[in-house]
């Protein structure tokens, strides 16, 4: 990934938020997008925007074998974790996903809205 000074030491200290997170392929180039990295609050100078656009280093390989993948139908790249190598350098997990069906959709809004209407139940119960 490609990094500010600032960035780097929020990372160390844990403070990102991959949830939202997705990459995207462009130009030869893969881009990470939404990743949420906090302002580290040390810093001398200005840092940069927490949701800004990161670039990842990528050799044109795994780029291309990414390429193909993603164009597949229904497939996404979801960063899974943030971790340090024995040298110092971050790194990104990506991973290959594919999106629910709607069939998945609707069996999770059900089992959802029998959660909450179990849990007026029982505060109604009580």
């Amino acid at each position: 990934m490609v990094l500010k000074g600032p960035e780097v030491k929020s990372l160390r200290a844990g403070r990102v938020n991959l949830k939202d997170g997705y990459a995207t392929v462009k130009n030869g180039e893969v881009w990470l997008h939404n990743v949420h990295i906090s302002a580290y609050k040390f810093a001398t100078h200005e840092s940069p925007d927490p949701m800004r656009v990161r670039k990842l280093l990528l050799n044109k390989r795994e780029i291309k074998k990414l390429i193909g993948k993603v164009q597949e139908k229904g497939f996404a790249l979801i960063p899974v974790k943030i971790y340090f190598t024995s040298k110092g350098k971050a790194k990104l997990g990506l991973g290959l996903c594919k999106g629910k069906t709607l069939y998945d959709k609707r069996h999770s809004l059900k089992k959802k809205e029998a959660d909450r209407e179990m849990d007026r139940m029982r505060k109604s119960y009580k």
